[in-house]
C-alpha cells in the first residue's frame, strides 16, 4: 500500500504531536516524584511533638545548629532555680513591733493597779487584749505577781522581743523564732515567768523582710539572660530517635532542622518544583527541536529514554533522602552514560543536567548531592566518548569516582564537619559509585540493544568482526559485492570523520548495504567473471530492475534474520533513496524508441525512503562514487572530481538530500575526502617482467629491486 504525498506531509506533524504528548507526560510524573511526601522524605509525614517515631531517624550528615528548643529548656532551670527575693529587714517594723508589745504591758499594767475592778473584772479585761491573746493561767499569774516581778518581766518581755526583731525575719523563718524565744529569756526568771515572757513576745514576732515580686523577676530575668544559647551536634549516621520512641520537642526541632520532617506541603513548594520541571522541560524541548538528534523522530527511541529518565529519577528520589552513605552510592551517572552510548554525546549531556538537578532538588543535602551527581556524570560522557572499547568504560568509572572524590572535597568538607573514618566512608562510597555506574552502564546497555535493536559502539564493533555469521555468509555468497562494501566502508567512514558524523556507525552500514545481493549474486556485474554472460541484456528492463531493486528488500530480511540493530537496516533502505536504476531504465527508453510515456518509471525506482541522516546520506554518495570510479575509471584529477560532484549534484537535484541536515560546507568536505581517498586508489603499479626475461637473467630481482 503506497503512502500519499498527503500522508507523508502529516507524518511529521504526528510526530511533533506525540513527541510533544510524551514531553509533557514525562514532565508530570517528574513533577509527582517532585512533591510527594513519600518521595521527598521517606519519613515527611505530619509528625508531632508527642507522636511515635515510625522508624530509626538519623542525621543524614553532620550538624550543629543553635537549639532553641533545648536552649529554652536550659533557661527554665534556671529560671526555676531562683529563689523568691525578699526585701531587707525593714527597721521600722521591729520598732512597731516594741510599740505594740509596750502599749499592751501598760494595758496590762494600768488593769493590774486598777482598785475598782474585781478580780473577775480584770481578768476579763486582760483576756480582751487585741494584741495578744493570753491564757486564763497566764492572766492569772500575771495578776498574782508582785510589782517588782511585773516590771522584770516586762522589762525583759521588751529585751528579748527587741533581740528577735533585730534578725531578718521572712515568714517561712517566723515559727522558728517563736520557738526559740524561750532559750532566749533570761534564766534568772523562774520556769513559770520565763513562759510568761515568751507568751507576750511570741505573739509581736512577725516577718520584717517581705516578699518582692519585682526583685524576684529580676533576678529570674539575670538567671535566664545568664544561660548561654544551647549548640546541639549531631555526627552522620547518629541516630536522632529510635523507632518507637515518642518524639520530644527537641527530637523534632532536630528533624526539622536535617529536614527529615516537614509539615504539610505549602502552595510555594509545588510552585517551585513546578517551576523547575517547567523550565527543565522547555530546555530539552529546544534541544530537540533545534539540535534535532538522528532518533528524534524515533517514538521508540523517545519512549525508551522517557521510561530510563523517570526510572532513574523516581528511584533516587525513594532512595536517596535521609540517608547518610546512600546517596554518594547511588550510580545516577549510569545514566548520562547509558543514554550517550545508545543516543549520543550530547543528548546524554543535556539530560543527565536534567537530572541531576530535579533528584536533588527539595533535598536538605542538596548543596553538595547536585555537584556530586552533575560533574562526574559530565566528565565521565565526555572520557567515554565513542565507548568503543570496554576499556573506555572502565575509565568512564574511574573518571565518577574521581571528581565525585573532587566534589566531596570541594563541598562537604568544608561546610560539614566530619571525622577521618567518615571522610574514608564517603571517599569509599564514590569509588563504589564509578564502578557502579560504570558496570550498569555496560550491562543495560547490552540489554536494551538487543532487546530494541539499538547500535552501540561495541555492538557494531562485534558485528563487523569479520568472522560474524552475517559477513561469513556475505563473503562466501558474493565476493564482489563484499570488496565493494569494504570500498564503500573506507570511502564513507574517511568523509563522517571529516564533517563530525559517527564514522563507526557509517562504516558498519556500509558492510552490510548490499547484503541482499547475496540472494541472486550473479544478476550483479561486481560477482560475474569475465566473458561471462551479461544477464541484464537478455531479460526484459524492468524485470532486470526489479531484480536489482528487489536486492534492498532481501537484504533488509537477512538484517532481520540475523538480528541486526534496526539503524542499520536504515542504511540498506536508503543508500539508493528513491532513485532509479539508470541503466535499465535507459534501455526501456530505448526500447520505446525515447517515448518516456511508454515506460512507467516507477518500476525502475528503489523503494526508499530517502536517506534520513547524515551517515545514511553519506553511504548513498559513497557507494556512488565508488560505482561511477569503478566503471569510467577518471584518468586524472580533474575527471575525479568531476565525476564526484556529478554524484553529489544528482543527488541534490532529485532530493535525496532534503532530510539530511547537510550543509554545503558539509558537501564540500565530503567531496575533498572523497577524492583524497580515491586518488589514493589510483596508484601507479611497476610492471613485471616477462617469464621468458626472468629465465634468461642471471641474477633474478624482485619488484621492489627494479628502479
Amino acid at each position: 500500500m503506497e503512502t500519499s504525498p498527503e500522508q507523508t506531509r502529516r507524518a511529521p506533524r504526528r510526530v511533533v504531536i506525540l513527541r510533544s504528548i510524551l514531553l509533557v507526560a514525562t514532565s508530570i510524573i517528574a513533577f509527582a516524584a517532585l512533591v510527594m511526601p513519600l518521595a521527598l522524605r521517606p519519613t515527611a509525614l505530619p509528625l508531632q511533638a508527642g507522636d511515635v517515631a515510625p522508624r530509626d531517624l538519623q542525621a543524614p550528615h553532620a550538624i550543629e545548629y543553635v537549639s532553641e528548643v533545648r536552649t529554652e529548656d536550659a533557661r527554665l532551670v534556671a529560671e526555676r532555680s531562683v529563689a523568691p527575693v525578699y526585701a531587707p529587714a525593714d527597721p521600722s517594723i521591729a520598732r512597731q513591733q516594741i510599740e505594740r508589745l509596750r502599749a499592751a504591758l501598760q494595758y496590762i499594767s494600768v488593769v493590774r493597779a486598777d482598785e475598782n475592778a474585781t478580780p473577775e473584772q480584770k481578768q476579763a479585761d486582760l483576756a480582751a487584749l487585741s494584741d495578744v491573746q493570753l491564757k486564763t493561767a497566764t492572766i492569772e499569774g500575771i495578776l498574782a505577781l508582785s510589782d517588782s516581778r511585773w516590771d522584770t518581766i516586762q522589762q525583759e518581755s521588751l529585751s528579748v522581743l527587741e533581740q528577735v526583731m533585730r534578725n531578718t525575719i521572712r515568714q517561712s523563718d517566723v515559727e522558728t523564732l517563736r520557738r526559740s524565744v524561750p532559750s532566749r529569756v533570761s534564766l534568772a526568771l523562774s520556769e513559770t515567768q520565763a513562759q510568761l515572757v515568751a507568751e507576750l513576745v511570741t505573739a509581736f514576732i512577725v516577718p520584717n523582710s517581705l516578699y518582692s515580686q519585682d526583685l524576684t523577676d529580676a533576678a529570674r530575668l539575670a538567671a535566664r539572660e545568664a544561660v548561654e544559647p544551647v549548640v546541639q551536634t549531631y555526627k552522620s549516621g547518629e541516630t536522632i530517635v529510635s523507632g518507637g520512641q515518642i518524639i520530644s520537642a527537641a527530637d523534632l526541632e532536630a528533624l526539622q532542622t536535617l529536614g527529615l520532617i516537614q509539615p504539610k506541603q505549602q502552595w510555594p513548594d509545588y510552585v517551585g518544583a513546578g517551576a523547575l520541571v517547567v523550565t527543565l522541560a522547555i530546555f530539552v524541548g529546544l534541544y530537540f527541536a533545534r539540535r534535532r538528534p538522528p532518533f528524534v523522530n524515533d517514538l521508540r527511541s523517545l519512549i525508551l529514554i522517557a521510561i530510563v529518565f523517570l526510572l532513574f529519577l523516581v528511584s533516587a528520589r525513594l532512595t536517596i533522602p535521609n540517608h547518610t552513605i546512600i546517596p554518594y552510592l547511588y550510580p545516577l551517572p549510569a545514566f548520562g552514560l547509558l543514554v550517550a552510548t545508545l543516543f549520543g554525546l550530547d543528548t546524554g549531556l543535556v539530560l543527565s543536567l536534567a537530572l541531576a538537578l530535579l533528584t536533588t532538588y527539595g533535598l536538605s543535602n542538596a548543596l553538595d548531592l547536585t555537584p556530586y551527581y552533575l560533574l562526574p556524570s559530565l566528565v565521565s560522557i565526555l572520557i567515554l566518548g565513542s565507548a568503543r572499547r570496554v576499556w573506555a568504560f572502565v575509565r568512564a568509572g574511574i573518571a565518577v569516582a574521581v571528581i565525585g572524590v573532587v566534589m566531596l572535597l570541594a563541598y562537604w568538607l568544608p561546610f560539614r564537619p566530619t571525622d577521618w573514618i567518615g571522610t574514608a566512608t564517603l571517599i569509599g562510597a564514590a569509588s563504589f559509585n564509578g564502578m557502579a555506574s560504570a558496570s550498569l552502564t555496560l550491562l543495560l546497555q547490552f540489554f536494551l540493544a538487543q532487546i530494541l535493536g539499538l547500535t552501540t559502539a561495541l555492538q557494531l564493533l562485534e558485528i563487523s568482526r569479520p568472522d560474524a555469521p552475517l559477513l561469513q555468509f556475505f563473503l562466501r555468497s558474493a565476493p564482489g559485492t563484499y570488496q565493494h562494501s569494504l570500498q564503500v566502508a573506507n570511502l564513507a567512514e574517511q568523509a563522517a570523520e571529516s564533517i563530525g558524523a559517527d564514522a563507526l556507525l557509517v562504516r558498519v552500514g556500509a558492510l552490510f548495504h548490499d547484503v541482499g545481493k547475496t540472494q541472486n549474486p550473479s544478476f550483479f556485474i561486481e560477482n560475474q567473471t569475465p566473458g561471462s554472460i551479461n544477464t541484464h541484456q537478455d531479460i526484459d528492463p524492468a524485470e532486470s530492475a526489479a531484480t536489482i531493486i528487489r536486492h534492498v528488500t532481501d537484504g533488509v530480511k537477512l538484517a532481520r534474520k540475523y538480528r541486526l540493530p534496526h539503524r542499520l537496516i536504515d542504511f540498506i533502505l536508503e543508500h539508493h533513496g528513491t532513485l532509479i536504476t539508470r541503466y535499465q531504465y535507459s534501455q526501456a527508453l530505448e526500447a520505446a524508441h525515447g517515448d518516456a510515456t511508454k515506460v512507467d518509471i516507477e518500476k525502475f525506482r528503489y523503494p526508499g525512503p530517502p536517506p534520513r541522516s547524515r551517515e545514511t546520506a553519506l553511504l548513498m554518495l559513497a557507494d556512488g562514487a565508488e560505482a561511477r570510479n569503478r566503471a569510467e575509471r577518471p584518468q586524472n584529477d580533474e575527471e575525479l572530481r568531476t565525476l564526484i560532484r556529478s554524484v553529489i549534484d544528482t543527488a541534490q537535484r532529485s532530493g535525496q538530500l532534503n532530510n539530511t541536515h547537510l550543509t554545503l560546507r558539509d558537501l564540500n568536505l565530503i567531496a575533498e575526502s572523497f577524492f583524497a581517498t580515491l586518488r589514493g586508489t589510483r596508484h601507479p603499479r611497476i610492471e613485471y617482467p616477462k617469464d621468458k626475461v626472468i629465465a634468461s637473467t642471471a641474477v633474478p630481482t624482485t619488484p621492489s629491486e627494479k628502479k
